[in-house]
């Protein structure tokens, strides 16, 4: 079992960054890829980005690409979610995703290839 749990998220305003963070706590985190999901009212949840379990190997969505970047410090059982020039249209609540892996190097971008989800994070951006 592994435990995800996001923070950093809050209201701001267009053009402004924030950093989420995601927790994880129950195994080996270091053997865990990771993703980030996101749900605006109304619609479905949509891939945001991943990142393989090493680090070294990371995919943003065209939504996002080149205002979003993904991290993660193993040392400190935690990935991040670095989102710049957020807009009003980023608005949605922020979920981080973990599954084991067995490459070093794979990511995943599919709600169905991960096994453990954190409960969400807020981020509202006002125009």
């Amino acid at each position: 079992q592994v435990q995800l749990v996001e923070s950093g998220g809050g209201l701001v305003q267009a053009g402004d960054s924030l950093r989420l963070s995601c927790a994880a706590s129950g195994r080996t985190f270091s053997s865990y890829a990771m993703g980030w999901f996101r749900q605006a009212p109304g619609k479905e949840r949509e891939f945001v980005g991943a990142i393989s379990r090493s680090g070294g190997s990371t995919y943003t969505a065209d939504s996002v690409k080149g205002r979003f970047a993904i991290s993660r410090d193993n040392a400190r059982n935690t990935g991040y979610l670095q989102m710049n020039i957020l807009e009003p249209e980023d608005t949605a609540v922020y979920y981080c995703a973990a599954r084991h892996s067995l490459s070093g190097d794979s990511y995943y971008g599919r709600q169905y290839e991960y096994d453990y989800w954190g409960q969400g994070t807020q981020v509202t951006v006002s125009s």
